[in-house]
């Protein structure tokens, strides 16, 4: 871990570095915040490369829900105004279908940008309700309950929640956002049973067998490509499905250890398959969140980091 918050210091951005000094060193949730706001546009929304797969300066709900993440792991409330003009932002951007937010904006196609990211006609099919689903879940979160914000989480949750039960498999990343959306939605289980058209626990219960059915199971394959690793999914003993996996994810505990490079980091497994000067950079900040998140994972596990 040293060896890791020495890269950080020397290579990585201030954001990810205010972050692991959050986590792990006391540090304090207003210079994660202060970080942050150098990626906020003047409508609230983000932008800038603040997700470094797509370099658009302009906001976009994607990487406002990257914003948002962060924000809700370091506390932030509705008072604090860097979230206040987040919520102003989702509540303004128009949505491209009920409950979905657009994933891609056209203007993507203008800036430096992975593959994945790159603006076509039928995107949103791709997508579907990553993140729209999370933004919702913010604005249920950040809102007081009875006000126009919490009004749409509300209304945009109820497409997805349709959504997800219908499905019978579903992409890694819209997965996790589902994940991400319950588990902030934990405080409000008792207002979501008496709106929502499923009952809290018989989501909780589908998005559990769909994230049995994506995990890779297969060890072998983890090192040779970008796999749906347990660890994607189940990032704390306190999961439901831990005690289920429990051995799968000592695995995959082990193979992130066992993977580190001598500066304590993790290589990065994909390609955005052009722009390759601006990927060494994009791929040099994507080291530095995930040296964040995954020691973040091992801490939670309580697994030797020295």
């Amino acid at each position: 871990m040293d060896r890791a918050q020495a890269w950080l210091k020397r290579y990585g951005r201030p954001l990810e570095l205010a972050r692991w000094e959050f986590f792990f060193e006391k540090g304090s949730k207003d210079a994660v915040i202060s970080c942050l706001q150098a990626f906020q546009n003047d409508d609230g929304g983000f932008g800038h490369g603040l997700e470094p797969d797509f370099w658009l300066p302009d906001s976009s709900p994607l990487a406002s829900w990257m914003a948002g993440q962060i924000l809700v792991e370091v506390g932030a409330s509705l008072q604090d105004p860097i979230v206040e003009r987040l919520v102003s932002y989702l509540m303004e951007t128009p949505q491209v279908a009920p409950g979905m937010w657009p994933t891609v904006l056209e203007r993507n196609n203008q800036y430096p940008h992975a593959t994945w990211w790159h603006w076509k006609e039928d995107y949103q099919a791709t997508w579907m309700y990553n993140p729209s689903v999370e933004l919702a879940a913010f604005l249920i979160h950040w809102s007081p309950p009875k006000s126009e914000g919490a009004q749409l989480g509300w209304e945009s949750l109820t497409h997805a929640l349709r959504h997800v039960m219908q499905a019978e498999q579903m992409e890694r990343h819209e997965l996790c956002n589902f994940r991400k959306c319950l588990a902030l939605l934990q405080a409000h289980r008792e207002h979501f049973d008496a709106v929502m058209e499923y009952p809290f626990a018989k989501v909780e219960e589908q998005v559990q067998e769909l994230t049995r059915l994506v995990i890779d199971r297969d060890s072998a394959n983890w090192a040779t490509g970008y796999k749906p690793l347990p660890l994607d999914f189940i990032q704390s003993p306190s999961d439901p499905l831990f005690p289920e996996l429990r051995e799968l994810v000592e695995e995959n505990l082990r193979f992130y250890l066992e993977q580190r490079t001598n500066e304590g980091l993790w290589s990065i497994t994909w390609g955005w398959g052009q722009y390759p000067e601006e990927f060494s950079v994009a791929g040099r900040y994507w080291q530095g969140i995930l040296a964040v998140e995954r020691y973040r994972i091992l801490q939670a596990f309580g697994v030797g980091l020295a």
